[in-house]
């Protein structure tokens, strides 16, 4: 029997859930969006059957709704949901990076139809919106699922079948420890890039130079700051214990750093920095995380037209997609280096052996 599937909130996870949900070929999705466009690219794109006017009215339809929307909207739903007069059980799951406030509202949940599992697909992308949507955005990506109190095993297993096109690596978590991990790995990361910029553009005051050679490195590292300034502002606020607590964290650590350098205590740096290397390195690179991984190669390139358009070329005829594009390097007359950002190990893995077996000259990092 087919399964009414509807969406509120249409961007880049919502469309993906859309786009993987719709592969199964078992349930007819139903979207609504405050943006209109969005929903007629939805729709003409065959993201989703049926564009929905009214929230009440395709909520009471649905065996499973998604609520892709910010925090702050979602826990609103959520209440508004509550007091729909539904004739049969609906599960109702979310998106949101900060469970603790959805969770805390969803066990208030009288009615006694909603069946309530939170839910956090940890995958994204430096692009934005319905347009950047994919299917395949979630494989092998963590999907954490924290069921509210009213909520037991069969409707977890309902929804996981749901999403089983996603191909997530399901996992479930409590709140608090769902929002203290995601604190450090996820949200904090952006806090801190965000202040570097702002330390950069301080520094721009007496060195107008500092954009010239902000790259590389600090380009990758501030990546993050790039994100959309409302979701990641609804996102510290709901999670705002948690960040404090970070920053007071982070305060300690710098001010241990300091230490080693005003006591010119080199032993004492060197291993500091030799534990951080040996962590990062041993970090897992098979599963997707909290903050969207690039997997970069590095091809050596001639001064000459037509040189970038070439290599890119070679990759688009073998269906690999590139992220990001950087010179890193090139003055007139001499090699240069261009570094290509691909979503996948998997593709960069393919993107180096195609371009080898094409005379290129390489360097990947693994």
């Amino acid at each position: 029997m087919e399964k009414t599937v509807f969406i509120i909130g249409l961007g880049l996870i919502g469309g993906s859930l859309a786009k993987s949900i719709r592969e199964t070929g078992e349930c007819h999705i139903v979207g609504f969006d405050t943006n209109q466009d969005t929903l007629e690219f939805a729709r003409m794109n065959e993201i989703i059957h049926e564009i929905a006017i009214d929230i009440p009215q395709a909520a009471k339809r649905a065996d499973l709704i998604i609520l892709g929307t910010p925090i702050t909207e979602t826990v609103r739903l959520i209440k508004e949901l509550d007091q729909l007069p539904l004739n049969h059980d609906v599960i109702v799951t979310d998106v949101s990076s900060v469970k603790r406030p959805v969770l805390e509202a969803a066990n208030t949940i009288s009615n006694k139809h909603i069946k309530f599992i939170g839910g956090h697909p940890m995958a994204g992308s430096h692009k934005k919106g319905i347009k950047a949507a994919k299917g395949h955005l979630f494989e092998n990506a963590i999907y954490v699922l924290t069921p509210a109190e009213q909520c037991d095993d069969k409707h977890v297993g309902i929804l996981k079948n749901t999403l089983k096109e996603t191909k997530s690596n399901f996992v479930l978590l409590h709140v608090t420890e769902h929002d203290e991990m995601t604190g450090v790995v996820s949200h904090f990361p952006h806090l801190v890039a965000s202040a570097l910029v702002h330390q950069a553009k301080k520094w721009q005051d007496t060195h107008p130079y500092i954009p010239k050679l902000a790259a590389g490195g600090f380009r990758d590292i501030t990546r993050i700051a790039s994100s959309n300034p409302d979701l990641w502002q609804d996102i510290f606020h709901h999670n705002r214990e948690k960040m404090i607590q970070l920053i007071d964290d982070w305060i300690t650590e710098m001010s241990q750093l300091k230490l080693f350098l005003r006591q010119e205590n080199t032993f004492g740096l060197t291993s500091y920095l030799q534990q951080a290397k040996d962590y990062r390195d041993g970090l897992g690179v098979s599963k997707k995380g909290a903050i969207p991984s690039f997997y970069d190669i590095y091809v050596d390139i001639r001064d000459q037209p037509g040189a970038i358009a070439a290599v890119a070329g070679i990759l688009a005829e073998n269906e690999i997609s590139v992220s990001n594009m950087q010179i890193l390097e090139i003055r007139e007359g001499i090699t240069g280096v261009l570094r290509l950002s691909v979503p996948t190990k998997k593709e960069q893995d393919s993107s180096y052996q195609i371009l080898s077996a094409k005379g290129y000259e390489l360097m990947m990092e693994k």
